[in-house]
C-alpha cells in the first residue's frame, strides 16, 4: 500500500466524525431527551479523558522505570517528558478557560449595539455571532479538544505505516474511524434540542475541527517520530477535554434530570469502551 493510500485512509478515519453530527439538528425534543443527549456526550468525553491521560502517562512512566528501576537511562528524559505533560495539561485547560471567557465577553458586547448602520465594533464582533449561544460555544470547545486527541491518533496511524506495519495501520484506521463516529455525537450533544438548529455549514466546520487533525497527524506521523510531540498533544487534549466535561456537568445539573444524567453517562462510557476494544483488537 502506498503512502498516499495510507494518508487517504487516515483522512477517511477522521471524517467518520461527520456520521454523528446530524443529531445536532434535532429539535422539539423533550427536556429529558436533551438531558440524555448531553449526558451521553459527557460519558464519551469522560472515556476520552481517561484514554488520553493513560496514553500520555505511558512514556513518562517508561522513562521513570528506565531511570529508577532498570538504570538504563538518565533522569533527564523523565524530567523532560514530565514537564511536557504538566505544561501541556495546564495550557490545554487554562487556555480554554480564557478563550471561553473572551468569546462570552464578545457576545455580550454585541448585544449592546443599537439598530441602524453596522458600527466598526459591530463588524468586528460579527465573526463570533454564530457562537454567541453558550451551547454552540461549548460544541466548539468540544471539537477543539477532540481534534487534539485525534491528532495523536493520526500520529499513531502514520508512525505504524512509517515503520512498515501496514496491516496494523489499516486496522488502526478502521478502529479509529468507528471511534470517531461516536465523537461526532459528543460534539453536537450540547446543541441537540436547542431552540435554534445549527446550520449544515456550522456542523461541517465543527467536523473539520474535530476530525481534520486525524489526517494531519497521519501525514506528520509518516515523516518522523517524536515522543515529546506525541505527549504534548495528548496533554493538550486532556486539559481541554477536562474543561469541557466540567461545562457539560454544569449543563446537566441545570437540566435537573437525574436518571437521564446517569443513564446517559453510562451509555456514553459504554460507547467509548466498545470502540476502544476494536482498536485494542488491532494490536494497538
Amino acid at each position: 500500500m502506498s503512502g498516499a493510500a495510507v494518508v487517504g485512509l487516515g483522512a477517511i478515519a477522521g471524517l467518520t466524525i461527520f456520521l454523528g453530527l446530524p443529531i445536532g439538528r434535532v429539535r422539539r425534543a423533550s427536556l429529558g431527551l436533551r438531558a440524555t443527549l448531553n449526558a451521553i456526550a459527557m460519558g464519551i468525553l469522560v472515556f476520552l479523558l481517561w484514554d488520553v491521560l493513560s496514553h500520555a502517562v505511558e512514556p513518562v512512566e517508561s522513562a521513570l522505570t528506565g531511570a529508577a528501576v532498570d538504570h538504563t537511562a538518565g533522569w533527564g528524559r523523565f524530567v523532560g517528558l514530565s514537564a511536557v505533560l504538566a505544561v501541556g495539561l495546564g495550557v490545554g485547560l487554562m487556555s480554554l478557560v480564557a478563550y471561553d471567557g473572551w468569546m462570552a465577553r464578545r457576545a455580550a458586547r454585541r448585544t449592546q449595539f443599537g439598530p441602524g448602520a453596522m458600527s466598526v465594533a459591530e463588524r468586528s464582533a460579527a465573526g463570533t455571532e454564530r457562537f454567541a449561544d453558550p451551547a454552540r460555544r461549548l460544541a466548539l470547545l468540544i471539537a477543539v479538544g477532540i481534534g487534539l486527541h485525534n491528532f495523536s491518533e493520526g500520529l499513531a496511524i502514520g508512525q505504524s505505516a512509517a515503520s512498515g506495519e501496514l496491516s496494523l495501520a489499516v486496522l488502526l484506521i478502521i478502529g479509529f474511524g468507528l471511534h470517531n463516529a461516536t465523537e461526532g455525537f459528543g460534539i453536537v450533544g450540547p446543541m441537540a434540542a436547542a431552540q435554534q438548529r445549527p446550520s449544515w455549514a456550522l456542523l461541517g466546520g465543527l467536523g473539520l475541527i474535530g476530525g481534520g487533525p486525524t489526517f494531519l497527524g497521519t501525514v506528520i506521523g509518516r515523516s518522523f517520530v517524536n515522543e515529546p510531540v506525541y505527549v504534548c498533544f495528548l496533554a493538550l487534549a486532556a486539559g481541554s477535554i477536562l474543561y469541557v466535561v466540567v461545562q457539560l456537568l454544569k449543563v446537566a445539573f441545570k437540566l435537573d434530570r437525574r436518571w437521564a444524567l446517569y443513564g446517559g453517562l453510562f451509555v456514553g462510557l459504554l460507547l467509548g469502551f466498545a470502540t476502544d476494544f476494536i482498536v485494542t483488537a488491532a494490536g494497538a
